[in-house]
C-alpha cells in the first residue's frame, strides 16, 4: 500500500482520512476528541467541504502520522 495521501489524483483526501479513521476503530466523536478538533470540523472534512481550515487539516494529518507535502505541478502544455 502506498503511504502517501494524494490531494490531486486518486481518491480525495477527505475519503482517505475517513477511511484511516475507520481503520483505527474510532467514531467521529472519539477521533475528534483525540485529535483536538471539533466534531463539526471533522464531519465537514470527511464530507469534502472545501472551506476547511488548513491548520486543523494539518492537525488531523499529524495525528494520523502524515504530513502535507507540496509538489509543483508539471506544465500541462
Amino acid at each position: 500500500m502506498d503511504d502517501k495521501i494524494r490531494i490531486i489524483d486518486g481518491e480525495p483526501i477527505s475519503l482517505q482520512i475517513k477511511s484511516l479513521r475507520m481503520k483505527s476503530g474510532l467514531t467521529q466523536v472519539e477521533f475528534a476528541k483525540r485529535v483536538g478538533v471539533g466534531l463539526r470540523f471533522l464531519r465537514e472534512l470527511e464530507q469534502g467541504k472545501t472551506t476547511v481550515r488548513m491548520d486543523k487539516l494539518v492537525q488531523v494529518l499529524d495525528f494520523l502520522g502524515y504530513h502535507l507535502d507540496l509538489k509543483k505541478n508539471e506544465p500541462q502544455y
